[in-house]
């Protein structure tokens, strides 16, 4: 039973993910005008690079005291961080957005499978991959049309994102505050940029401008978040919970783009919302997690 100590701690770590996901998705919205003009490596570049500028002037992160094991973990960190953006935006060039998400889901989804050992957990993972399925509408589409391209893309996508997860997790205890992410995405932004700045062309200043919102609502918002959340919550409750993502996605375009949701879309926007509550109401325990694996 939860302490009423920890409930404070679990309470602030939903909302921070939830936060993270709203964020991500208006990020999102704009990323996917900047991807056609400046390419995947581009945009990854453009925005870890504005990122890497926001994050620092507000961390200011610490270099010193950290052991041999912290910087291992938080340069793979920026590594899994750096290839799950590419991989993701790369195979949105031969996918239908909802159909890349529905496989990027995979990795988290198959994350929060393996770490499970409640049948609750397992159950949850079920139903909100069957709801992502029914929100993209990928449950209806001749797959066997769609790119190998595309959909190996975005199954190494849903790899790097389960590595994210894990790798955050523990950069998250291994370095106080936001430090190990400001590291985390200097790194990446390092492995990402020179590629990105010879293939993108001529940055203009709305593109510019585009870069810094998504880099802000894409990456700043919500890898802090759920950086913070993850010294909370455990890495399946996690992946379960980052199941919301195509539900508010869907929920965004019917409220601002006035987009019609189908009772279908309906239905899996459901499916998610129970799973979800299905984890946030138990063993979201205050314990570190780096030793979940």
């Amino acid at each position: 039973m939860t302490t009423p100590a920890r409930t404070p701690g679990r309470t602030r770590a939903l909302l921070l993910v939830l936060a993270a996901v709203v964020s991500v998705q208006f990020g999102g919205a704009i990323a996917a005008t900047l991807v056609p003009q400046i390419g995947a490596a581009g945009s990854v570049a453009l925005r870890l690079g504005i990122g890497v500028v926001v994050l620092w002037a507000v961390a200011r992160p610490s270099l010193r005291g950290h052991s041999r094991r912290a910087w291992v973990t938080v340069v793979l960190f920026g590594m899994a961080l750096g290839a799950m953006n590419l991989t993701f935006y790369a195979s949105l060039a031969h996918l239908p957005i909802g159909v890349a998400v529905t496989i990027e889901f995979i990795g988290p989804l198959t994350l929060a499978a393996v770490l499970s050992r409640r049948g609750a957990d397992a159950l949850a993972v079920v139903a909100a991959a069957f709801g992502i399925a029914l929100i993209s509408g990928a449950s209806h589409l001749d797959w066997s049309a769609l790119p190998l391209t595309g959909i190996l893309l975005a199954l190494a996508a849903g790899t790097f994102w389960a590595a994210y997860i894990v790798l955050s997790s523990r950069t998250g205890a291994a370095f106080p505050g936001l430090d190990g992410l400001a590291v985390a995405m200097l790194v990446a932004a390092l492995l990402i940029g020179p590629w990105g700045v010879a293939t993108a062309g001529r940055w203009s200043g709305d593109i510019v401008a585009k870069g810094v919102a998504i880099a802000i609502l894409s990456s700043v918002i919500p890898y802090s978040c759920e950086l913070v959340a993850l010294r909370v919550l455990r890495p399946q409750v996690f992946g379960i919970l980052l199941s919301l993502e195509p539900a508010v996605a869907a929920l965004a375009g019917f409220v601002v783009l006035g987009q019609r949701l189908t009772p279908i879309q309906v239905g899996g926007m459901g499916l998610v919302v129970v799973a979800s509550a299905l984890v946030m109401g138990h063993r979201t325990s205050s314990r570190p997690v780096i030793d979940a694996t």
